[in-house]
């Protein structure tokens, strides 16, 4: 039953429309102010505070079900002094107590409903509750009595919660000027990304559509951390690695990609990843790389370690140069035409396979109008599931579950179109570019088990850290034996990058070594004061009307963003902290810088996110047990992982927190480390991964 409209509360007095809208509410409104808390710690009764804002949909609905309705009026009025804040009118308390919502591990939203104390210190909350149970979530009248036995009964239990989330939230307080943003800030933007994707194409908006992956690993770092926030039935997990595996499932089965020769185009010129321009570059292929290996050995979808196989295929085949290194890119036009070199039609079709041009044609959408100007890009798109909810579920998910024959056709319409003229390939060597690579094959190949992989990546390293330099200095660009010097910052940051992901995969100490002259080098040259980070162009390059400095992504992340991350990993390496200054120091600097735009910044909040929250991984000891615990190690996903090598506890720096336990239980084991805490010794391989899973969240 709810309240008669003549009824009116305080809010009544109120000019906020949103308060206003709750001024016939047979709630006892307070607005926010002095006579509020004075009330609460007159009455000793806990604050509810609902804080919204007129145009809000899901606190009109908690308004209609609850806050108009008499019998929850009544328990709201017995147990609370309630108070209801106009976000937009206040948002210094709103921001106050989303960021105490945030710091419980709940992504946040409106209606905010926090629970405080008569001083007006948070204690726990949430967002929409409904009358009724429902959906996972309780009923309001129950949260708020058992909220209200809490502070009358368990006194101690409000008091953790409020010490702790006081503590956290003067702990994010920063001198005026600064920016900073942590994990909740983080969770909070991935949120946001979020609720930005297609939901039935994958991606982010319409047409056309970029593979940005440095945005989808953002996303899928949102989920790794909420997988392990130990919050109980948090949907997180599911909403953001679903919506990185929705977009993955599309781009890996859209025209998008190259289904016969292997590897992704630039972009696709549709919403739906079916018409690509066609040309394929070294740098997306190489970040997709990367998120392809993690998606397989998240979701054990076959599909991803395919397209993972198939793309490294494609790059030994197509873009490798004599001397190991990698091409930059190839065209996408071909006598004059775009595409043509890719496209087929269906009596091409027929020809060439006969009498399982059919069997093909259903698999790969191939029909006698085309899908594209008459002709027909390959694609399986409409084999995806029409649920976004499966989206990267493990299981029948590749064309070869469907028809084992299919490798072979594929195979045979491949050395028929090689007989076509192919499109131009640019072979002109980028440092920077074969960095990226570089670093994927490496992760890519220790984390699906995959050595040759790794090869390729240290025979394309050897070219360049002995062709491409000159002293410690790296050059941009190599062709045909001539190098354009010197090199830039993005060159230096992916190299390095590739040095540390090499160090890590095979344990050789030259990668380290390299990587620390790089960086040096980095620092000498290209050092911007002004933001700790980096400029572009080095000190002694040609003079340019103004010496770029941007810290935004293009289609590849900034360099500041990779050296942010090299920097943490070197700190960890080395043992010197010097570098995790720096890095802290670039990280402060830059995102003041990137503060009204932090979505162009997403691979520098990835890399904020590897500092917050690094997973140390020590192996001492050696021989066959040692090398088996490595081996494992290099397994588990790259993104926050760190693998030292420690044969002895003197191998270690002075201050590292594994040392006193690898002196007490000396011989062959595994540490895993987070700050200054280490697990006791792992000696098998095996258990390594879910030592790693059972680590508190950062």
């Amino acid at each position: 039953m709810s309240a008669t409209i003549g009824h009116e509360n305080r809010l009544a007095r109120e000019t906020s429309p949103y308060l206003l809208q709750h001024r016939h509410n047979p709630v006892d409104w307070w607005p926010w102010g002095p006579d509020a808390l004075a009330e609460a710690k007159r009455s000793d009764k806990p604050i509810l505070l609902s804080i919204g804002y007129a145009a809000c949909h899901w606190c009109h609905v908690m308004a209609h079900e609850s806050f108009e309705d008499d019998a929850t009026a009544r328990v709201m009025n017995e147990l609370f002094v309630n108070i209801k804040v106009d976000r937009e009118e206040r948002p210094d308390i709103d921001q106050i107590y989303m960021t105490s919502l945030h710091l419980l591990g709940e992504q946040g939203g409106w209606p905010l409903t926090m629970f405080l104390t008569p001083d007006g210190e948070p204690v726990w909350g949430g967002t929409y509750f409904p009358k009724i149970s429902r959906f996972g979530r309780p009923a309001f009248v129950d949260v708020l009595r058992e909220i209200a036995r809490l502070f009358r009964e368990e006194p101690n239990r409000i008091e953790h919660n409020r010490s702790a989330l006081m503590e956290r939230l003067a702990a994010k307080a920063r001198p005026p000027g600064r920016v900073t943003i942590g994990r909740a800030e983080l969770d909070d933007i991935a949120a946001r990304v979020c609720g930005l994707i297609d939901r039935a194409h994958g991606g982010l908006g319409g047409a056309p559509k970029f593979p940005q992956a440095s945005i989808f690993e953002l996303l899928w770092r949102a989920g790794l951390r909420a997988s392990r926030s130990g919050a109980p039935g948090s949907p997180a997990p599911n909403r953001f690695i679903a919506a990185v595996a929705l977009t993955l499932d599309h781009i890996c089965e859209g025209g998008i990609y190259d289904h016969l020769g292997g590897g992704f185009a630039r972009y696709a010129v549709d919403e739906r990843w079916l018409v690509p321009h066609f040309e394929k570059m070294l740098y997306d292929n190489a970040q997709l790389l990367e998120l392809l290996a993690l998606a397989h050995v998240h979701t054990h979808r076959p599909l991803y370690r395919e397209r993972a196989v198939e793309t490294v295929g494609w790059l030994a085949r197509e873009m490798t140069t004599a001397e190991g290194a990698f091409a930059s890119s190839l065209d996408a036009d071909s006598e004059g035409e775009e595409g043509k070199f890719y496209v087929w039609s269906r009596v091409e079709i027929e020809r060439i396979l006969g009498a399982d041009a059919e069997a093909f044609a259903a698999h790969y959408d191939v029909t006698r109008e085309g899908n594209f100007e008459g002709h027909n890009i390959l694609n399986r798109l409409k084999h995806l599931p029409r649920s976004t909810e499966n989206a990267g579920a493990a299981g029948p998910a590749s064309a070869e579950a469907a028809l084992q024959g299919l490798p072979m056709l594929r195979g045979k319409l491949l050395n028929e179109r090689e007989k076509r003229v192919r499109p131009g390939r640019d072979d002109k060597v980028l440092a920077d570019w074969n960095g990226l690579m570089i670093a994927a094959l490496a992760n890519a190949g220790s984390l699906l088990r995959e050595p040759g992989w790794i090869e390729m990546a240290a025979r394309a390293f050897r070219f360049i850290a002995s062709t491409m330099v000159r002293g410690d200095r790296l050059g941009h660009s190599w062709r045909a034996g001539r190098l354009l010097f010197p090199g830039l910052a993005s060159d230096f940051a992916n190299m390095i990058k590739a040095a540390l992901a090499l160090h890590e995969a095979t344990g050789e100490p030259g990668y380290l070594d390299q990587a620390l002259a790089w960086q040096r080098a980095l620092d000498r040259h290209y050092a911007n004061p002004d933001i700790g980070g980096y400029y572009l162009t080095a000190d002694d390059a040609e003079g340019l009307v103004v010496r770029p400095d941007a810290t935004n992504d293009d289609a590849t992340p900034n360099p500041n963003a990779i050296a942010a991350r090299n920097l943490v990993r070197l700190a960890v390496l080395t043992g010197d902290e010097g570098w995790r200054a720096k890095a802290d120091r670039l990280l402060e600097g830059v995102l003041a810088v990137a503060a009204p735009n932090l979505l162009a910044h997403a691979a520098l909040l990835n890399a904020l996110d590897l500092r917050l929250r690094p997973a140390e991984i020590v192996v001492t000891g050696t021989g066959a047990r040692a090398d088996a615990l490595l081996e494992a190690a290099r397994a588990l996903p790259f993104l926050d992982r760190i693998l030292m090598r420690a044969p002895s506890a003197e191998a270690l720096p002075a201050s590292h927190p594994a040392r006193e336990k690898i002196a007490a239980a000396p011989g062959v084991a595994a540490f895993v480390c987070v700050g200054q805490t280490c697990s006791l010794p792992i000696t098998d391989p095996a258990s390594l991964a879910s030592a790693v899973a059972a680590l508190p969240p950062a």
